[in-house]
């Protein structure tokens, strides 16, 4: 059946100004996602700063996603980390809490070897029984999943799709080629959607859904049924707004948009914080462009 197919949303995380969570902003949002007919939410992913959450937090958000979501959708907990025993406890937790699946990113900093990668994600999938989505951004993590790589992690029981963020057109092609029933390809990034769906993939793991959730998932679903005059001109109608949330590294700029459609406080934790007012004066002004503003 799958884990899902269309736009799932990588939610911001809401903060208060004293740099804790903000829950009623939080499941606001959810209520709003959930209006506007997004396909899944992701919690705790990066653009929800789950780097900068403490365990406790981090799991507090995946439980008030899937309280408030309430079966409707399905909820997705970024579970990754560069320990393999603290990847182990955040999914083992996020599934306790009712997640419907795991985002799991690979190893950051001190990476992992091929053979090495294999046994961490074993580890995580042993400790859990619902689904893992492989998670590639190598300019994060300097870790790259390579087809060879997909094609072996694949073999593990609950790996059942894979966040492409490599930006690597030939790369996503040859990963699509592992798509199956059992297994789902989504692409991370929003510019590069129609591409991905072209050649087998199931979706997108979304940041500009955080502003655009109906159109998003219009555009996948636009695509997939086979209105393609449409799902281009949305995705082409799109970029000018997608570069701007990227001005900066997410998600800074996508939150103070976020915040600017007043679904949220523009509060960060460091290392992140408010973006530069020219980053704002652009955001203003494609936001605008494009109506929302």
């Amino acid at each position: 059946m799958g884990i899902f197919t269309g736009a799932g949303v990588a939610l911001v995380t809401p903060m208060n100004a004293d740099g804790t969570v903000n829950f009623e902003q939080l499941r606001a949002l959810v209520d709003w996602h959930l209006e506007q007919g997004i396909d899944a939410i992701i919690a705790c992913g990066t653009t929800g700063e789950a780097s900068t959450l403490k365990d406790e937090e981090h799991i507090a958000v995946i439980e008030a996603v899937v309280k408030q979501v309430a079966g409707r959708i399905p909820v997705i907990g970024g579970t990754g980390s560069n320990d393999t025993q603290h990847g182990i406890h955040l999914s083992m937790e996020a599934e306790r809490v009712g997640a419907d699946a795991l985002l799991v990113v690979t190893p950051y900093y001190n990476k992992a070897t091929s053979k090495s990668l294999v046994k961490h994600y074993e580890a995580i999938c042993e400790k859990v029984s619902i689904p893992v989505i492989l998670y590639s951004v190598a300019s994060r993590t300097g870790l790259n999943l390579t087809p060879a790589m997909v094609a072996e992690l694949k073999k593990i029981p609950n790996v059942q799709g894979i966040k492409e963020a490599s930006g690597n057109i030939s790369q996503i092609v040859e990963i699509c080629q592992l798509a199956d029933d059992n297994f789902q390809v989504y692409s991370g990034n929003d510019d590069q959607v129609l591409p991905l769906l072209s050649v087998g993939g199931s979706g997108v793991i979304s940041t500009i859904a955080n502003l655009l959730p109906a159109e998003t998932s219009k555009m996948v679903h636009d695509y997939l049924s086979g209105d393609l005059q449409a799902a281009q001109k949305t995705q082409l109608a799109q970029l000018p707004l997608i570069h701007a949330i990227f001005t900066e590294v997410n998600p800074v700029p996508v939150k103070a948009a976020v915040s600017l459609l007043g679904k949220c406080d523009c509060h960060y934790r460091l290392p992140l914080d408010a973006p530069e007012d020219s980053t704002l004066a652009l955001l203003k002004k494609e936001m605008t462009a494009y109506g929302l503003l």
